[in-house]
């Protein structure tokens, strides 16, 4: 039984788990700040539909 390599084996194992969570934490963080920031586009254009209902109610178009 080699000893050295399994522990050697073990730190990797550990090592990368350690990576991968880290790499999902900065993942569902990068996430939520989209979220908030498209939450907030929703909201302001809430805001413009509220002072101006005519914007946006028309449109032209061409073929």
């Amino acid at each position: 039984m080699d000893i050295a390599g399994l522990s050697m084996d073990l730190a990797n194992i550990s090592t990368m788990s350690k990576v991968g969570t880290a790499v999902l934490d900065k993942t569902l963080e990068t996430n939520e700040a989209m979220g908030a920031g498209l939450v907030q586009m929703i909201d302001a254009s809430a805001m413009e539909r509220s002072v101006n209902p005519a914007v946006g109610g028309n449109f032209d178009i061409r073929l």
